[in-house]
């Protein structure tokens, strides 16, 4: 729930070239789900990495210059993505919720709102009655909605104003926190997940948040950078607290998973004369440390966990740019996943990955030669219900 920190109120030649290269905070443009869908074998490349293997489309296009920005699951059957269609239009591009039932994407809509959604940055689902959504709305403010496989509803949070940025959010039972940015420094605002609950507002120090993970009412974990380095900041019964990371000149964080108060993932990169180095930070209940990913160039967007030490991280492979990347990293071990080689001319960015039982579903979009842009969800898991045309297999170790 990220490329680099361009800012809110950014010159539309940046913000051009931020989509061009695929720097938007926590996701860059979303909308249709035209999934691709991915099997993971067992199959090794030459460069030793696992290949998966393509099982076909499941779903259609909603419309042309669409990407997915985020994704959140709460089993196989119930997966919600983000994101937004139209993507170059930036006056009238519109928000996209899709739902993902287990074999096939739905358009969610957003009712009773006459000013629309644009952007869609980032999803949490703390259970099947609570999913939120947080974006750009197109009357300026900051978006906030809230919803159901039946529909959602814009939430007003008097707090937010013109010129603040939200980039992710993150709910458990009774809470709900979004991070972002305000006037150049780190923004969280967080309520209760309670009908006409209050809403609270925080800044930390300068810089921007783009991904929150919440363990309970009063645990987690919200990172991003301060314009010279990765940021951090955690949540306890105190409230935010600007944490102590290891120092990394040019480096930023862009989503972070939480298996609980002792042990937490973050991801982003390193800024580098020769481009961008993948950064992976690893918590152990007292401090950050520094962990060593394969690769010297990869772009690390997005980061989720099954709960009991494995991690999924996805992102871009310069190296590999026509195929969807993943690695995964059970405590001691590095995987690469890669999606099918094709001579396409074409860049894949995954920006957020889920796992839900045994599926790991990914989400981003294809940029073709032209500029155009296609939605891509890419899974690593069984095949969807009713597809027979590929045999279930476990993700790759």
């Amino acid at each position: 729930m990220t490329r680099r920190l361009i800012r809110r109120a950014v010159p539309l030649c940046v913000l051009f070239a931020g989509l061009l290269a695929g720097f938007l905070p926590r996701a860059t443009p979303v909308a249709h789900a035209h999934a691709a869908i991915v099997h993971a074998q067992a199959e090794r490349g030459p460069s030793g990495d696992e290949l998966a293997q393509d099982a076909g489309s499941s779903t259609g296009r909603l419309q042309a210059d669409g990407s997915l920005s985020d994704v959140a699951g709460l089993s196989a059957k119930d997966i919600w993505a983000v994101g937004q269609q139209n993507a170059w239009d930036f006056w009238r591009n519109q928000g996209v919720i899709t739902h993902w039932n287990g074999s096939s994407w739905k358009e969610v809509p957003i009712r009773g709102d006459a000013t629309g959604a644009g952007h869609l940055r980032s999803v949490a689902a703390a259970s099947a009655a609570q999913v939120w959504v947080v974006g750009d709305g197109h009357d300026g403010l900051p978006y906030v909605a809230k919803g159901t496989r039946d529909g959602f509803d814009r939430v007003g949070v008097p707090q937010l104003r013109t010129g603040d940025w939200l980039g992710g959010v993150a709910a458990s039972s009774g809470r709900v926190v979004a991070v972002g940015s305000r006037d150049g420094k780190a923004f969280l605002v967080s309520g209760s997940t309670a009908k006409g609950a209050a809403w609270k507002t925080g800044q930390g120090p300068a810089g921007a948040m783009y991904g929150v993970a919440l363990t309970g009412r009063s645990d987690g974990w919200a990172v991003g950078d301060s314009g010279s380095g990765p940021l951090a900041m955690r949540l306890t019964g105190a409230g935010w607290k600007q944490a102590e990371l290891p120092k990394i000149k040019g480096g930023f964080l862009r989503d972070v998973y939480a298996d609980g108060r002792k042990h937490a993932v973050a991801v982003g990169g390193v800024y580098r004369s020769g481009g961008i180095a993948p950064l992976v930070l690893e918590w152990d209940g007292k401090r950050w440390k520094r962990l060593t990913p394969p690769g010297r160039h990869a772009e690390l967007y997005g980061v989720t966990g099954n709960g009991d030490g494995v991690y999924w991280i996805s992102g871009y492979d310069p190296g590999h740019e026509a195929e969807g990347f993943l690695m995964r990293f059970d405590g001691s071990h590095w995987t690469r996943l890669r999606g099918q080689e094709t001579t396409e001319d074409r860049t894949v960015r995954l920006q957020a990955v889920a796992h839900v039982g045994d599926l790991t579903m990914a989400v981003g979009h294809m940029l073709d030669g032209k500029g155009r842009y296609t939605d891509l969800v890419e899974r690593f898991g069984p095949p969807p219900a009713g597809d027979r045309t590929v045999k279930a297999a476990p993700p790759a170790d």
